[in-house]
């Protein structure tokens, strides 16, 4: 099979060995990036708990999320171009053994100090493992279709996102040790992940000579990067809120001190996320971002809302729409840049966008924890909701106007 050009069209090229391009590489690849990303959200439903055991505020749950976002944004410039010149598989197995470390430093954890040290492990795992493990979905795709690697790979980095508080509150409730067991869970999770990482992902692939890099766009596709980034970047806003102080809001508002409930709020609205971007494959990636847009502001309102009528359903229905407004704008944006990025420089540019979605996630929410603390989680969320639905109608503007139309639009 030749490769495919930064336009999606076949390029001349040496062929491709079959067993390269052996379906259940693909899916292997899949499942490393399952396993990898169940454990950062893991702690989700229980850092309230930590808050009440270890006695720490808000801000400083916020500055415990964000440790990950700190290191994880240095590891993706550094492990991206790296992955491109040694291949994925050189890349992603430490990342394993990283993920691990940081579950292990979860389940001994009898201190903060313990949190913000798995926190930095998850976040190097996960900074070195991203990019490379899209970009080697894209090239372990069957048929080479850039597209269905892209849903593959969104669908699966949210489901992972929402199976770990799902399976950490249901646990932690339910089952013994509550502490530990999640992590433990996940450990086992990796052990397959690690073998998967030896056998199934590739090589060296090229002669690019690794530096590490400041994030930097190829001219050719500077447009399409901004206009597919910072609507993405919204987007992992909202999901950074929901990740750490939407489980703590859910149980005061449904005054509840019920893990699985803390959980199963977040995972909604992950798993929300994951069917509109399987309802979406197939679009271009500026429909999907015209679509999610909407969403995303009506689950903001929904959530704004929850202040005013303390509403635990209303609380789910704004998780729900959110989820599936984060979803489409995720897949479109990574849809663009996947279709567009060129393929010597594939793992780099993709870990650039994984940048800007991971700032999305750290940064804003580290204001909301200050905010917190200082006049209350119930009105800081609803203040937040509110701003953020504003931009989002204000971004959707922008995108829809004529002269967006643009070389996204390609197949």
């Amino acid at each position: 099979m030749k490769p495919v050009s930064a336009t999606g069209r076949r390029t001349p090229g040496p062929v491709t060995s079959p067993a390269r391009l052996a379906p259940w590489r693909f899916w292997a690849t899949a499942y490393t990036m399952l396993a990898l990303l169940t454990g950062p959200n893991l702690p989700t439903p229980l850092y309230r708990g930590y808050a009440e055991r270890f006695g720490f505020s808000p801000l400083t749950l916020t500055l415990i999320f964000a440790a990950y976002v700190a290191v994880l944004i240095p590891s993706l410039l550094v492990a991206g171009p790296l992955a491109d010149a040694v291949g994925s598989r050189a890349v992603i197995l430490p990342a394993v053994v990283l993920a691990a470390l940081g579950s292990l430093s979860f389940g001994l954890a009898d201190g903060t100090a313990w949190l913000f040290a798995g926190r930095i492990l998850q976040g190097l795992a996960i900074g070195s493992a991203s990019g490379a493990l899209t970009a080697a979905l894209s090239a372990l795709e069957p048929q080479g279709r850039r597209h269905r690697a892209a849903l593959v790979s969104t669908a699966v980095s949210m489901s992972g996102l929402g199976l770990g508080p799902l399976l950490a509150g249901l646990l932690a409730q339910y089952g013994p040790s509550p502490s530990f067991l999640p992590f433990g869970v996940e450990i086992v999770l990796l052990g397959p992940a690690a073998v998967l990482a030896v056998t199934a992902l590739p090589g060296a692939h090229s002669r690019t000579r690794w530096r590490p890099r400041r994030p930097q766009i190829p001219a050719p596709m500077r447009a399409v990067f901004a206009t597919a980034s910072a609507p993405a970047f919204l987007a992992f806003a909202v999901m950074g809120l929901f990740l750490t102080l939407i489980p703590t809001y859910a149980g005061e508002l449904a005054r509840s001190g019920n893990l699985a409930l803390a959980g199963g709020a977040v995972a909604l609205m992950l798993a929300c996320s994951v069917l509109a971007q399987l309802g979406g494959y197939g679009r271009p990636g500026r429909t999907l971002q015209l679509r999610g847009l909407p969403l995303l502001a009506a689950g903001l309102a929904l959530l704004a809302a929850t202040h005013v009528v303390s509403s635990l359903p209303l609380l789910l229905a704004a998780a729900a729409a959110a989820g599936a407004g984060q979803g489409l704008v995720f897949l479109g944006g990574l849809t663009a840049v996947n279709q567009h990025a060129p393929a010597q420089r594939h793992a780099d540019v993709l870990s650039s966008f994984y940048v800007v979605i991971y700032l999305g996630v750290g940064v804003p929410v580290v204001g909301v924890g200050f905010l917190a603390t200082v006049i209350g989680l119930l009105p800081v969320v609803q203040w937040f909701a509110a701003v953020t639905a504003l931009i989002s109608v204000a971004a959707l503007t922008i995108l829809a106007r004529p002269g967006r139309r643009d070389r996204r639009e390609a197949p």
